[in-house]
């Protein structure tokens, strides 16, 4: 991979690169839209990847050439948002860009060649790898130094104001800090995060991700509706986010909200209250290598998220557009209770996150083969280190 890219950028662009970064994908193990909350997370690095080739050039501009896209060139002497850039590529590198800027360090120009082993529309948050990649690259070329975390508030940024999309931290926060971490976003504080050591390999399992085979690049608004609904419920209370609002107060004043917000906000918020609570149970049995406990908590979060967050089923779809639930039913039914199935992610398309018995693995994959029509399922390791600089080419 990493020397057809520089063969590619030198083909592309006439020169040699002379570095080479990587950024990866992340896995989210429970926590389904907490974030974006002031929730807990639990999140994994993973072992798929976006990485560039790079060459600096010091003339303000930055041009790359993602695969599978034309090349983006971006002028870094113009670093507001534009409306017409929303949802593309020079939409996320202008406003890593602007990150960076706004922090007081001067963005240098750069000619890349970027590819990716993280399916896009996937739940594996490709673009939150991208974000981390341009990210660490800036963070070489201006000797910035910034920490992790810092650049994943960067991403996310130019993913809620540059691309419109209005993501929480946890992509760009696992994306960025590598293995398996716990976060924290409590508001008004600064994000606590802690990285958990286990090898679930060790235990007699494998993490395996499968694709519904249906993607998210159509389904924002469906992701937006659910900060914005969860956003109706803490205004109520005169709030800004559900994590500031005391849970004894909703449960209170329900039917109250249940009127100002909907039903559907209700629900949502009802998850959650949970899901928080079985993200610190999972953090619990995960440090404790108590693997039965911390199923328990995934099996939950994937039926809660189904059934109270109702993120598996994009709305307005009719009965064919229901593939991700499709691919969480087969896989219940062939683990038949072992391990652990849940939707990942934003949900309404992407991938599941299974848990799957060592030695019922091969047969576990080739039957959601069979089930799904083709290849689906990717066997996943987690990966110990988040962006990175791999080397400085000679």
């Amino acid at each position: 991979m990493y020397e057809a890219l520089k063969e590619q950028f030198c083909r592309v662009f006439g020169e040699k690169p002379t570095l080479l970064f990587s950024a990866p994908g992340r896995t989210e193990l429970i926590g389904n839209h907490t974030d974006h909350q002031g929730g807990l997370v639990l999140g994994a690095s993973i072992n798929l990847e976006t990485a560039a080739a790079v060459r600096p050039t010091g003339d303000g501009r930055i041009r790359l050439l993602s695969e599978g896209y034309p090349m983006c060139s971006v002028d870094l002497s113009d670093l507001e948002v534009r409306e017409e850039e929303k949802e593309s590529t020079a939409a996320l590198i202008r406003g890593v860009a602007a990150g960076f800027a706004a922090r007081g360090f001067r963005p240098e120009g750069f000619e890349a060649c970027v590819c990716s082993s993280v399916l896009p529309g996937s739940g594996m948050s490709s673009s939150a790898a991208f974000e981390v990649l341009i990210g660490t690259v800036l963070n070489h070329l201006t000797g910035a130094g910034l920490p992790a975390l810092e650049i994943a508030k960067i991403g996310q940024g130019a993913e809620n104001r540059y691309y419109g999309k209005p993501s929480g931290l946890l992509d760009q926060a696992s994306s960025a800090s590598g293995g398996i971490v716990y976060l924290d976003f409590a508001p008004g504080k600064e994000v606590f995060s802690e990285t958990i050591s286990v090898s679930f390999e060790d235990y007699g399992y494998a993490m395996v991700v499968i694709d519904s085979g249906a993607d998210h690049e159509d389904l924002t608004a469906d992701y937006a509706a659910i900060p914005q609904e969860l956003g109706r419920v803490a205004a109520f209370f005169g709030k800004r986010v559900l994590r500031e609002v005391d849970e004894a107060a909703f449960y209170e004043k329900l039917p109250e909200v249940r009127r100002a917000a909907g039903d559907r906000a209700v629900l949502r918020a009802m998850h959650i209250y949970d899901e928080n609570r079985r993200v610190l149970l999972a953090r619990a049995a995960l440090k404790d290598g108590e693997m039965t406990g911390f199923f328990r908590q995934l099996n939950a979060s994937g039926l809660s998220s189904q059934l109270l967050l109702q993120n598996t089923i994009p709305s307005g779809r009719d009965n064919r557009e229901q593939a991700l639930s499709y691919t969480i039913a087969c896989a219940k039914k062939l683990l038949d209770g072992e391990g652990a199935v849940r939707v990942q992610g934003g949900g309404f398309a992407g991938t599941i996150l299974t848990f799957v018995p060592l030695e019922r693995l091969e047969s576990f994959c080739a039957e959601m083969d069979r089930l799904m029509g083709r290849k689906s399922c990717h066997v996943l390791s987690v990966r110990p280190v988040g962006g990175v600089l791999l080397e400085e080419i000679a």
